[in-house]
């Protein structure tokens, strides 16, 4: 099928598209899995491996998708076939941008549904219905709510059309101005947060949590959370960079842009680490208590401190913001892929994409409660879709992201792309071509013997 003729949009701005590829990165994996992955394992230990892993496998893959996308211009499938064809390789890659487009398509169903969780804590926290609520009553709001499907599709919906009418609207008009006004929200709450963390306890404990390792918690186990951490956390193998690389013009430095986003990245999942471990610390709960640490740990400390309302009102915004600049991520290549493929424009294309999106989002919060009895292999459906983008579709579509550019393209046009130096291209090399995909591959076999 040919590409529909239209004006391909562009950022109106450097900074805008940083904005908006660091609100991709920045969601539920750094406000609410990046701290419980540091609790389960071993604190600064976790902290420091997943740096060094940042560096070295997310950082590649993320000026890999950006460089496609931009050479392609057009959407994930298109952009990977075209460079393909102008390389003399094989069109059939553009499946890779097929897989990424799948995988987010799918991520989008059940991130709405955790989402949908953080909209209606917030009304919860809000409302003071935690307040001196001990962890077994707080368990069991938890538990009510994804018992109940109508609380949790109202949410949903409420968070998808909330995506939908961001992405709607355009990209300079929806995703970049969106990600203008969500990111300095986001950024203002967590340094309220941590100023009352400052003044109220807990906050050195926290810091030495975060930053002093001990190396004796170090061993295989750390290390794989830390690499398949540091490869979803940049929003990675789901068509997202790919789809926001081909709106950038090129003037833009890939490699110093990377690095921007990464270290932004970094910085709000550890920002985020001390918003929420000086609480934890502070009301004697556990850091290592897994997924429940946000919506069944947290709300007990909140129902119990001073000015616990305002600051779980506003962490719960926190969490909604960032799981929105994700969502509006995570939609767009689908919607880009309609737009360029099929007679739609881009307000039907977002329509039909968001509506098949959240029907499948209501099978997977039916898992949990009217649907619970369905499993394959013991999985309900929210966990099926989980397993299966983060066990195949992502590291496949990441792996081969990075082997594309590392191996299938002319490094000549690579290098001059990215305006390396001699030592900078060689460092560039053994990166590209050997550590990042090794690091994959060992997220990629690591997840499947699990």
């Amino acid at each position: 099928m040919s590409i529909k003729k239209h004006d391909h949009a562009q950022w109106s701005s450097s900074f805008g598209f940083v904005l908006a590829a660091v609100g991709s990165a920045v969601g539920l994996g750094n406000i609410w899995k990046f701290p419980y992955m540091v609790g389960e394992s071993g604190g600064a230990v976790f902290v420091l491996t997943y740096l060094v892993c940042i560096a070295l496998i997310g950082f590649p893959i993320l000026v890999a998708e950006w460089l496609i996308g931009r050479r392609g211009q057009k959407n994930p499938i298109n952009s990977f076939a075209d460079v393909a064809i102008s390389e003399n390789k094989s069109s059939a890659w553009g499946i890779v941008g097929g897989v990424g487009i799948l995988a987010g398509f799918i991520v989008l169903s059940f991130y709405s549904v955790i989402g949908g969780w953080a909209l209606n804590y917030i009304t919860k926290v809000g409302t003071g219905s935690f307040v001196g609520q001990d962890s077994d009553a707080i368990g069991t709001t938890f538990d009510a709510m994804l018992a109940a499907p109508g609380t949790l599709t109202l949410w949903h919906t409420v968070f998808m059309v909330l995506t939908a009418l961001i992405v709607g609207v355009g990209v300079t008009g929806g995703i970049e101005k969106a990600a203008k006004v969500l990111m300095p929200l986001l950024g203002l709450i967590l340094v309220f947060i941590l100023g009352y963390n400052v003044l109220n306890g807990g906050f050195a404990e926290a810091v030495s949590y975060l930053f002093t390792p001990d190396f004796g918690k170090l061993n295989g186990d750390v290390l794989l959370a830390a690499l398949g951490h540091s490869f979803f956390t940049l929003s990675l193998g789901m068509g997202i960079m790919v789809a926001y690389g081909s709106y950038l013009g090129r003037e833009v430095n890939l490699l110093k842009t990377a690095r921007t986003v990464c270290i932004l990245d970094t910085v709000v999942a550890l920002a985020a680490g001390l918003a929420i471990f000086p609480i934890i610390f502070n009301h004697g709960l556990d850091p290592a208590s897994g997924p429940g640490l946000i919506f069944v740990s947290l709300p007990i400390a909140f129902g119990d401190m001073t000015a616990g309302t305002l600051i779980g009102t506003l962490f719960f915004l926190l969490i909604t913001f960032a799981a929105l600049t994700s969502s509006i991520s995570l939609l767009e290549p689908s919607v880009e892929f309609l737009e360029e493929r099929t007679s739609m424009n881009r307000t039907m294309s977002t329509i039909v994409a968001s509506s098949v999106i959240w029907l499948l989002g209501v099978a997977a919060l039916l898992s949990f409660n009217l649907w619970s009895e369905f499993t394959i292999m013991g999985n309900g459906i929210f966990d099926i879709l989980d397993k299966v983008t983060s066990k195949f579709l992502l590291p496949l579509a990441g792996l081969a992201a990075i082997l594309f550019v590392g191996w299938q393209l002319s490094q000549d046009s690579v290098r001059r792309e990215l305006g390396l130096s001699d030592g900078a291209w060689s460092l560039w090399q053994i990166v590209a071509k050997f550590i990042a995909p090794v690091g994959v591959l060992i997220v990629f076999i690591s997840s499947l013997m699990s």
